[in-house]
């Protein structure tokens, strides 16, 4: 987002009646403390709407605004400046006025020694539009149709290359052979570009596989001749710090790769298989900010309840759901809303993955016998006021973080389980007594993460009457009238486009649902005919909405589509 100076921003904000002076200047204090950029503090606590404070900002400067969500971009504008400009410079050209002038979005539309610049290389007089950091990524994504192509052509390259090498005798010298270490650059690079959070090597019995997990979705990204494949871990090991003649155990490391001015820490997980040593990858950018509860896709009631939560100086909060369902950007989002000057919050987590500022990490190191429950032994002789356990995985664990919360520290934490209500025998199970659990527990998210419709090539379509009535039994599965939902006659999928790799889909968001532990549902929890059917349907009396629910509401709103909805609703 662009950068006004505060007393410009503040004046704006004011002049609108969006904030007073007062609230402002605390804000203005907290950024400074926090080195953050005061127009995204005030986004991410609530206070201005980002589309809103653009609209006023774009007024103020003079200047139109752009929004790619409805506006189209003409490809061939687009290219008329590559890629590594336009990210330079934080621009893309996005079409021409009729009287031939270049139209440009840009983040600082003020900044006149980049439009001189373009100018200048050009040929041609620029408008300047003010676009959101997102707006400007929707165009970057366009690139990526000849990137792939690129790609391709590269590691075909340095395969050939690495297969003429005649150091493949030996695993370990010819992981140093300059083609081995360009494959593993550019499965690393491209990677990065096409938004993975993982990458997998996988031996075949004839060829080496590699897939990115994309959105949540496995896709086959290329096959590598089998000579290659020892090279390639050999590379890999070296990297990681592992040991480059153990074949038959498990190994995990990790390493930090930079690209441009991205910094990406790998964490580095290597097993044998039958066919031969088996490579994952999760890529975690460095250099990532906590989002909003609101980016991360919490309704307003969800939101609230969160905020109510954690509002307490003592007791537990929870978030739920499968490996890889994004509980720790949850956490961390919360963790930044409780981010103060005057609270201590230490935390134990494996990885870390943010990096916080005032926020006390420990990383968790088994060979230093650091674990969760050691480290938030350690924590609590801290003096701590906030806690984050990064996973709740033994009644060890499990113990120490319910005395905590009982003993005046306010404790976060995830836990896997399939829903909100099934935390309870979950923590039960693993030895807590049910009055405990009742004592500290303030609040249960649950979560999993659909694939976004991507809106450039947004549709909307009549669906068939067979998924409305999929979508109505599953509601009365739910124990939930469905005439009593409001289900809409048109639903919306993606028609599927180069930018997003012809899925139709772009990016993630969340789907929710929260248990707010109330007084008659503790008396539940710890009423001698506790089952978890009970403590379900008391939960729905008392109006939590379900993921279902929540997923279908992101549906009619365009957000998502109905079989995203099912598949993780369903896992």
């Amino acid at each position: 987002m662009i950068k006004l100076p505060p007393q410009t921003l503040r004046d704006l904000l004011v002049r609108e009646g969006i904030l007073d002076e007062k609230t402002f200047a605390s804000v203005e204090e907290e950024a400074a403390l926090k080195r953050q950029d005061v127009a995204d503090l005030l986004v991410f606590r609530g206070l201005v709407n980002s589309e809103y404070l653009l609209t006023i900002i774009a007024k103020a400067l003079g200047v139109p605004r752009i929004d790619f969500t409805t506006a189209r971009i003409d490809e061939n504008a687009l290219r008329l400046l590559p890629e590594d400009i336009a990210r330079q410079r934080h621009c893309i050209i996005f079409g021409r006025t009729d009287e031939g002038l270049l139209m440009v979005a840009m983040e600082d539309p003020t900044n006149l020694e980049t439009i001189d610049f373009l100018a200048l290389r050009l040929q041609a007089r620029i408008v300047p539009y003010l676009a959101s950091p997102d707006d400007l990524s929707r165009g970057y994504s366009l690139y990526e149709q000849r990137l792939t192509e690129d790609f391709k052509a590269v590691i075909e390259r340095s395969v050939q290359e690495s297969l003429r090498s005649k150091a493949h005798g030996d695993p370990a010298k010819a992981a140093e052979d300059l083609p081995v270490v360009a494959i593993l650059e550019n499965l690393l690079s491209y990677g990065v570009s096409s938004r993975a959070s993982d990458i997998h090597f996988e031996s075949l019995d004839d060829a080496v596989l590699v897939r990115y997990r994309i959105d949540g979705i496995l896709h086959e990204v290329i096959r590598m001749p089998k000579e290659v494949h020892a090279a390639i871990i050999a590379r890999v090991k070296i990297l990681a710090n592992l040991r480059v003649d153990e074949h038959t155990h498990p190994q995990d490391g990790r390493f930090r790769h930079r690209i441009g001015e991205s910094v990406v820490d790998v964490r580095v997980s290597v097993i044998p298989t039958f066919y031969g040593e088996k490579v994952e990858f999760r890529l975690l950018t460095a250099t990532q900010k906590p989002l909003s509860l609101a980016e991360i896709g919490l309704s307003e009631r969800h939101e609230a309840l969160i905020r109510s939560a954690i509002s307490k100086t003592y007791g537990m909060v929870l978030v739920t759901g499968p490996t890889g369902s994004g509980k720790t950007t949850t956490l961390y989002s919360i963790l930044s809303l409780l981010n103060r000057p005057e609270v201590n919050i230490v935390t134990i987590e494996d990885p870390i993955e943010y990096d916080m500022r005032y926020v006390n990490q420990m990383q968790v190191n088994v060979a230093a016998g650091i674990t969760f429950a050691s480290g938030l032994r350690a924590i609590l002789r801290q003096d701590p006021n906030i806690v984050m356990v990064g996973e709740i995985r033994d009644g060890e664990t499990a113990n120490i973080g319910v005395q905590a919360a009982l003993t005046g520290h306010l404790v976060l934490s995830s836990l896997h389980t399939n829903d909100a209500p099934t935390a309870v025998p979950r923590l039960a199970d693993m030895g807590v007594p049910p009055f405990l659990i009742a004592a500290v527990l303030n609040t249960v998210v649950a979560q999993r993460l659909v694939r976004r419709v991507h809106l450039a090539c947004v549709e909307s379509y009549v669906p068939d009457t067979n998924v409305v009535e999929s979508v109505r039994r599953e509601f009365r599965a739910l124990a939930i009238d469905p005439e009593r939902v409001r289900l809409p006659k048109t639903f919306y999928r993606g028609r599927g486009c180069a930018a997003c790799g012809f899925t139709g889909y772009l990016g993630r968001i969340g789907i929710y649902e929260a248990l707010e532990v109330t007084e008659p549902i503790r008396q539940l929890i710890m009423g001698a005919s506790f089952s978890l059917d009970a403590l379900r349907q008391a939960a729905r009396a008392a109006g939590m909405v379900t993921m279902f629910e929540d997923g279908v509401e992101k549906l009619t709103r365009g957000l998502t589509t109905v079989e995203e909805v099912f598949r993780v609703v369903r896992e």
